[in-house]
């Protein structure tokens, strides 16, 4: 069964293991988790639980939020997700869901929203490698051949530049080092997808071996 929390990026920073190696860790808040909703198959056509994360103001909720949080008798969240493939028995309406749903030496996939970088060039956002930097050469950091002649078009899905970063990104199979309950933190091994303060959604992994 799948297990999850909500949580915001706090930072990176590193911890010693008893052996004396360090390791980098992200630190990520999860407090204040509350199930807004259980959907069952009679109702809704699949199982899951909706939980929501970081309170909002009153004012900016929409009325369906507004319902949501009463049912759950919370505050409306700013952050709001999903989770399938859930025991539903194992939680009610208004329930809070801590840190200590996950133990030391889980195996968790994060999902979070990349930094946005902007317009950037096809050699920075594709990786591409760039021409000679000779004077002679014209071609520098160009995004070279736009394909075929005959074809007189540009094919969809060609590598140009454009606007790069923002996109939803999940980084799999990560160890969860440290579990802080008392500060309702979570540490995890190594980098996490997005910006400080940003949203991420923690379950336990897909393809944990």
């Amino acid at each position: 069964m799948t297990k999850g929390i909500l949580g915001k990026k706090i930072g990176m920073t590193q911890i010693f293991s008893d052996n004396g190696d360090v390791i980098p860790v992200t630190v990520v808040e999860a407090a204040s988790n509350v199930v807004l909703q259980k959907k069952t198959v009679e109702s809704d056509g699949y199982s899951a639980i909706q939980v929501g994360f970081d309170d909002q103001k009153e004012s900016r909720a929409t009325k369906p939020e507004k319902g949501l949080a009463e049912k759950a008798k919370t505050a409306p969240k700013r952050f709001i997700k999903e989770f399938r493939d859930v025991n539903l028995d194992e939680y009610e309406l208004g329930q809070e869901i801590k840190v200590d749903l996950f133990k030391s030496g889980d195996v968790v996939d994060v999902t979070g929203t990349s930094k946005g970088k902007g317009f950037a060039g096809s050699i920075k956002r594709h990786n591409q490698s760039r021409g000679p930097m000779a004077h002679g050469s014209r071609y520098h950091r160009r995004p070279g051949s736009m394909g075929a002649v005959d074809a007189a078009r540009v094919f969809k899905g060609k590598a140009l530049p454009g606007r790069m970063g923002g996109e939803q990104i999940t980084v799999q199979n990560l160890e969860i080092v440290r579990v802080d309950t008392e500060r309702n933190l979570l540490l995890i091994r190594g980098n996490v997808p997005g910006a400080k303060k940003s949203y991420l959604t923690i379950k336990s992994a897909v393809k944990a071996k």
